[in-house]
């Protein structure tokens, strides 16, 4: 799209009110908010923002930022508010010598995807969001308590968010995101919508838009959606699994009809530098302290770095039926990462097994949700992360995942990262009061 046909679809649609976006270090969708007067200004790239006052971002005297709408972002919300019709533009950020700025999420994925370009590859992701909803008090306040008792690909009416699920796929269908499927997850109170492939930086806007969309809809049903990873103690957590699709001249590379999983050398090259990586990738694919305890044994999240071809509780999955279509699905994102810089890893770790000619070891078909210790040692697999602290410290060892972060974000999101498990560290939580208090 260009600047005329905008200007003419925002006077057609009767916009009145333009949201400029784009995502702290941690995900977090931010705004600044014009009115429709203020459009031409915001198209020449003159809307500036205090960037010292957004979290990660820059200190004081350096805090004039500016915003560069991506022309091709641009949308008008399918639904009116109290003041009219609402449109958004995705934003890139610049600092005030006219150059990206590198603690932008969005410019530290554009920049890997350079990468990729200059290898000749295009890489596609699908994201598969999974969410819950939960009821609210008589304040509109979260509560814990589920709106319904459904499980997996159950209908309604055990399916109460059946309704809510439907407005928010057709909502997204009029927004022009092709929706693959939706359907109730596993645990009462948790969904699914899966979004069809496409280029990494539109997915990756598609998922931060696709987390707004769910938020309000679920509000106006009376429903609080969160992408909380593990909210409830004792049912299966909410997963970001990220399919990858890599591309050279518009051909699938990585499948190979003549290897005996159809997979090609690039494939086991990218699901190899995954694996190298898959420690210090958690950090940014499983950024909370909540995080790990959605990674652990017995509700349906890997824990273990290795891959398959047969089922699904490896860290990597290759659907068997391999096509032109093929793909590697990573298992272990969840929707609180920022998908960014989640995205952004993932592929610096693809591509470097590319790079290397890494070989992945063989793959493990066995359930590995009952595997017991002894058989993993045996079998030499290696754990992910089992806490944040972990994590963090693989980041920090981690030469070529900080490269891809970029030392902007690296330093910021470890100065949070180590601050936040020290916060945690000191809470004293209700699991011990309940334990503890009358026993001693």
């Amino acid at each position: 799209m260009n600047k005329m046909e905008i200007l003419d679809i925002i006077k057609e649609e009767d916009v009145e009110f333009i949201y400029l976006q784009f995502t702290d270090i941690f995900g977090i969708m931010k705004n600044v908010a014009i009115t429709v007067n203020e459009l031409e200004r915001a198209l020449n790239n003159d809307i500036v923002f205090d960037g010292s006052s957004i979290d990660g971002f820059v200190r004081i005297e350096e805090s004039d930022m500016y915003l560069y709408p991506d022309l091709d972002t641009f949308l008008v919300y399918p639904w009116y508010s109290s003041f009219g019709k609402e449109a958004r533009f995705i934003c890139d950020i610049y600092d005030s010598d006219g150059k990206p700025f590198e603690g932008d999420p969005r410019y530290v994925l554009k920049k890997v995807l350079k990468e990729a370009e200059e290898m000749g590859y295009t890489v596609k992701i699908g994201p598969e969001c999974e969410f819950f909803l939960f009821n609210t008090d008589e304040m509109g306040k979260p509560t814990l308590i589920t709106h319904d008792d459904a499980s997996y690909f159950d209908l309604a009416p055990v399916d109460l968010g059946e309704n809510a699920r439907r407005e928010m796929v057709l909502t997204l269908n009029r927004m022009g995101y092709d929706v693959e499927a939706s359907h109730h997850e596993v645990a009462p109170g948790q969904h699914e919508i899966d979004l069809k492939y496409d280029y990494a930086l539109r997915a990756a806007d598609k998922i931060v838009t696709f987390k707004q969309v769910v938020r309000k809809i679920a509000k106006n049903h009376g429903l609080h959606a969160t992408f909380m990873p593990k909210p409830i103690y004792g049912i299966p957590g909410s997963g970001l699994h990220t399919n990858i699709y890599l591309y050279k001249d518009g051909k699938n590379v990585f499948y190979d009809k003549d290897d005996k999983y159809n997979l090609s050398k690039e494939a086991y090259g990218f699901i190899a530098g995954i694996m190298e990586h898959a420690k210090a990738i958690c950090a940014v694919t499983n950024p909370n302290v909540n995080s790990y305890k959605r990674l652990v044994s017995g509700y349906e999240a890997p824990m273990y770095i290795s891959w398959s071809c047969k089922n699904r509780s490896p860290l990597i999955r290759v659907p068997s039926r391999l096509d032109k279509n093929a793909r590697i699905e990573l298992r272990n994102p969840d929707p609180s990462c920022n998908p960014y810089l989640a995205i952004a890893v993932i592929i610096k770790a693809g591509l470097d097994g590319i790079k290397r000619g890494l070989k992945p070891c063989d793959p493990v078909d066995k359930n590995l949700y009952e595997i017991t210790d002894e058989e993993r040692i045996e079998a030499g697999l290696n754990l992910l992360p089992q806490s944040l602290r972990e994590a963090v410290k693989e980041l920090k060892n981690n030469e070529l995942i900080k490269e891809a972060l970029g030392g902007h974000i690296y330093n910021r999101f470890i100065e949070a990262k180590e601050l936040e498990w020290k916060e945690y560290k000191s809470v004293v939580t209700s699991w011990e009061i309940e334990r503890y208090l009358t026993k001693y």
